[in-house]
């Protein structure tokens, strides 16, 4: 069975949020309908009701609690006192008149101080499973929040997908150029493996002998800092010489006027003389 793609599963996700949206407005529905119902159309409605049954949100929720927990515990005192003024009345003013003995009021207390025992543990049950669901109610909402934010990354998926693709097209694209003009890059795994341990060994011989030449360093660029404190005077007396040369040349040219032309070309006969009676003598013997 081939796996579901990223479009599926995206559209599955669609599909379920389309069908299933989760919100404050549709969870509090049913009880809205249900007050409705029960509620005399001729009857007036609190304004805290009315306003929770147009627009239904966290704060008014909490608010329409705390307005319906009072408004219960005013009833049952209503009630409560009621009752008893309703029994007291009747137990004057009956035929015969209800006599209670002592023994009667302290069974009933001991009824009573149960009925309490029994209502407080109710009411303690109740308390850890409102604290319970709230828990899971705040989860619930975490792993909504994670589900919308992954559906969203989920439809940037395809496009990543297909810039990945074209990625590799081109990769392999030149990937082929780079073989036709490199045959190493088409070897097989065993020479490719022998070449990449080749070309290590040659790294680390070059970073020996790197290593050797900057050890050198220091002690070359002392000679050449000794090389070139004995240079300099040398350097300077070759220049006084240059400048005494030329200045004698000058006083030369100076003294003897126009002779050294002569004798520069007088020189030049005699060389050229001499060659020739050297060849000569050469040709004889």
């Amino acid at each position: 069975m081939a796996p579901p793609t990223a479009g599926s599963v995206l559209a599955k996700l669609q599909s379920l949020s389309s069908n299933q949206e989760i919100s404050i407005l549709k969870l509090s529905e049913p009880i809205s309908t249900a007050i409705t119902q029960l509620q005399d159309p001729h009857q007036r409605i609190s304004d805290i009701s009315t306003s929770s049954l147009d627009a239904t949100t966290p704060s008014s929720l909490e608010a329409d609690l705390t307005h319906y927990r009072e408004l219960f515990a005013k009833l049952r005192f209503s009630y409560v006192e009621q009752v008893t003024k309703e029994k007291f009345i009747r137990a004057i003013v009956g035929d015969p008149p209800l006599i209670v003995t002592p023994q009667e009021n302290v069974d009933l207390e001991k009824e009573n101080l149960e009925a309490k025992a029994t209502l407080k543990a109710l009411k303690t049950e109740v308390a850890g499973m409102v604290a319970e669901l709230e828990e899971k109610a705040k989860e619930l909402s975490r792993k909504y929040e994670k589900v919308q934010v992954e559906t969203v990354k989920l439809e940037e998926l395809p496009g990543k997908i297909a810039e990945l693709e074209n990625a590799i097209t081109n990769l392999k694209k030149a990937q082929a150029i780079g073989l036709d003009s490199n045959p190493e890059l088409n070897l097989p795994l065993a020479k490719t493996l022998d070449l990449v341990e080749s070309k290590k060994r040659q790294r680390a011989e070059l970073d020996r002998q790197l290593e050797q030449l900057q050890s050198q360093v220091p002690r070359k660029k002392k000679e050449l800092d000794r090389l070139q404190a004995e240079l300099q005077p040398l350097e300077t007396k070759r220049q006084n010489s240059m400048a005494a040369a030329k200045e004698a040349k000058r006083r030369k040219e100076a003294a003897l006027g126009g002779i050294e032309d002569d004798l520069e070309e007088r020189g030049r006969w005699f060389r050229a003389a001499e060659t020739g009676l050297k060849q000569v003598l050469e040709m004889k013997s």
